[in-house]
């Protein structure tokens, strides 16, 4: 008997909530992939820690629960290209790191919201209307105040983090696809498994094991908390297009720098908190003309009935 996969549904502000709850827990895992970076391990094999764990848990833990139901899909071929655009981005975004601070390698990836609203009309056939382009405009803003062209965020690594951007879009873009599709276990099962198929070849060339404890922690950690966080990123596309989510996501550039001072020992400039304020403003509008847009659809409603 097959697993009932929840259905689409328009609840906005509870998908923002989950995702609010994802960077958090997000967080950790650019947290250890940095720190696993600065101790010298290799990017491929960070990437490839990421998603063994990440499959080691589910098939532990999920597979018992679910049986086969976990690796039944209802569209493979979007799972496996899913899988390519979260390894993509993964890759890029670690990269990246080794180069950048984790604010720079931030703002890049939070680049994405304009590439998401760009492509939703086309993939998505859904309506962005001119007043969240505006505030989506005003966060690209932000982010161009953040990384200042010409300065060390347009270093050939900043070509890395923007890749990963364009990647991260069309894998929310095709999370949303999915969404009522396949549950959030398969999805988040599929993801893995494709990512780390294809980056196991290169994993090996040069590894180097964790030298002290807090690397050995960081090692372990990032599947764990990739693998939570990606199954809140799943559910959140349920309740709300990426359209809706994707301005929240700059938030996490706040809890970037917090990260970046206090372990890394990279404070943000005054540059930062001025892009940020731009960035943070347009999620806010956001979700303020949500709530308006929300009110006035229940209002309709409820004459016509």
């Amino acid at each position: 008997m097959s697993a009932q996969i929840a259905p689409v549904e328009e609840r906005h502000n509870t998908g923002i909530g989950i995702l609010l709850l994802s960077q958090l827990i997000l967080l950790v895992l650019d947290t250890s992939a940095k720190w696993m970076s600065a101790q010298g391990i290799p990017t491929g094999e960070i990437v490839f820690m990421r998603y063994a764990v990440h499959v080691a848990l589910i098939l532990v833990f999920i597979w018992p629960l679910r049986g086969r139901d976990l690796f039944r899909t209802r569209n493979w071929k979007l799972e496996v290209l899913r899988g390519i655009c979260l390894l993509l981005t993964t890759a890029g975004n670690f990269l990246a790191m080794r180069y950048l601070p984790l604010t720079v390698t931030g703002a890049l990836i939070f680049t994405s919201p304009l590439m998401i609203c760009a492509l939703s009309g086309p993939l998505l056939g859904e309506t962005v209307g001119w007043r969240r382009w505006l505030a989506i405009l005003a966060g690209f803003v932000g982010i161009l105040i953040i990384v200042r062209p010409g300065t060390e965020a347009f270093q050939p690594a900043s070509l890395l983090g923007l890749g990963a951007a364009l990647f991260l879009a069309l894998f929310s873009i095709i999370t949303r696809k999915l969404a009522g599709v396949d549950s959030a276990m398969t999805q988040q099962f599929y993801a893995g498994a494709v990512a780390l198929l294809l980056v196991t070849p290169v994993a090996f060339t040069s590894w180097v094991w964790p030298s002290n404890g807090i690397t050995w922690l960081a090692f372990f950690a990032a599947g764990t908390v990739g693998m939570i966080g990606h199954i809140l990123i799943s559910v959140a596309h349920r309740y709300a297009p990426p359209s809706t989510l994707a301005p929240f996501n700059y938030l996490t550039l706040l809890y970037l720098a917090i990260v970046s001072w206090l372990i890394f020992n990279q404070p943000p400039d005054h540059w930062f908190y001025l892009g940020a304020g731009f960035i943070i403003a347009s999620g806010l509008y956001i979700w303020l003309r949500e709530r308006s847009l929300q009110k006035r659809a229940i209002s309709v409603e409820t004459i016509v009935d």
